[in-house]
């Protein structure tokens, strides 16, 4: 069996990463050979980091590249996509080139519809306002990370959607060390400067924190300029170490607004925290509602009273720190590790080449059957 991986990212975009390039090794175990073309390399992403402005050459040699790949395509037995082959382009043009030559699997792992849809511009809404509901409705199978994003799929008309949560590969996030009893206490957020924005709805919150409690605060990938005015120690985010900083945390922290964009969102970063067992904070917003049972592995905080009440006794309370690291890190093991979502792609991915039979296995409460208004795993239309 062969795949064509058309990626988003090279291996620093984090869905990329997550989504696709960590199965890898797995696929090829299970005898698919895929072969990986992202669309836009690691330097195109350290530019959008660095708010750089991006090379519009570049751009458009890939792109290029793209569409000889798609051209080309016909040798493979499926073509796994993700979000859309051809970003910012009207479907007609990505409905020639996939037409129905070979099946695909299209993956969503935000709600990238909205870019398009919720646009403030006339014409994008106009033109890809439901490019990608398209593109759903023609894939052979459509696989998300939440019940919001496998709602749209449905809507959309999708043959087959299959939930697979984000997940960690807990060989390498082992346990941490309990926390101590000296008070020192670290509250800890990694992100990317893209999403480091959400941090100022609980800027107040953290402030009255450090100067109730002495509680620092670390960021991992944040831009420089993030919380300025509370010192916090920041660090670079690399791949090799994003676990190792994480067990430097004592609490995790996960503020979002809630808008449909959010809504979209799959609480990885919660997922990590908790693979590290550490007790988390997050807005109650899209799946994070789902990974955070309330007292039990952490708290769910909307105004900037309760993240402080929330915030404020876990940092004053080791023994509460411990049992709900380890609740997390549990609930990790049961539900988001990679090993219990390996099976259930690789099924997809047959099935979707006609090359398996059946629904995929199932794991009910990852895949979103526990959220307060679950929706069902989609079989064949």
């Amino acid at each position: 069996m062969r795949i064509l991986l058309l990626s988003r990212y090279g291996q620093m975009g984090p869905s990329s990463r997550l989504r696709h390039y960590q199965f890898l090794p797995a696929l090829r175990a299970a005898g698919m050979a895929v072969d990986v073309a992202p669309l836009l390399p690691d330097s195109y992403v350290s530019a959008l980091y660095s708010r750089e402005s991006r090379r519009l050459p570049l751009i458009a040699a890939r792109y290029a590249d793209r569409l000889y790949r798609l051209w080309r395509a016909r040798t493979y037995d499926l073509l796994w996509i993700e979000k859309e082959a051809l970003p910012w382009l009207p479907y007609g043009l990505e409905r020639l080139l996939l037409g129905s030559r070979i099946p695909y699997v299209v993956d969503y792992d935000d709600a990238w519809f909205h870019i398009y849809d919720r646009s403030r511009w006339g014409l994008v809404r106009a033109l890809l306002g439901r490019k990608l509901d398209r593109i759903m409705q023609g894939a052979a199978m459509v696989t998300v990370g939440n019940a919001y994003l496998a709602e749209r799929a449905e809507k959309a008309g999708a043959r087959q959607v299959e939930i697979l949560p984000t997940v960690v590969d807990l060989a390498r996030y082992p346990k941490a060390s309990p926390p101590g009893e000296d008070g020192s206490v670290t509250v800890g957020w990694i992100g990317s400067p893209i999403t480091d924005s959400y941090l100022d709805l609980v800027a107040g919150s953290l402030g009255r924190l450090r100067d109730e409690t002495g509680a620092r605060v670390m960021l991992v990938g944040a831009s420089p300029t993030a919380l300025e005015d509370l010192q916090p120690s920041r660090h670079a985010w690399r791949e090799d170490t994003e676990s190792h900083r994480i067990t430097e945390f004592d609490i995790g922290i996960m503020p979002l607004k809630d808008t449909p964009w959010e809504w979209g969102k799959c609480g990885y970063k919660l997922i990590q925290y908790m693979a590290c067992g550490k007790p988390v904070v997050a807005s109650p917003v899209g799946m994070n509602r789902d990974i955070v049972e309330n007292g039990i592995n952490g708290f769910l905080a909307s105004t900037p009273e309760e993240w402080m009440v929330a915030l404020r006794r876990l940092a004053l309370d080791a023994g509460l720190r411990r049992r709900l690291g380890a609740a997390g890190r549990a609930k990790v093991e049961r539900l988001y590790a990679l090993d219990h979502v390996v099976p259930r792609l690789i099924h997809a991915l047959r099935i979707a080449a006609n090359q398996g039979d059946g629904p995929c296995p199932e794991n009910t409460e990852a895949s979103g059957r526990e959220m307060r208004e679950p929706r069902p795993v989609i079989g064949r239309r």
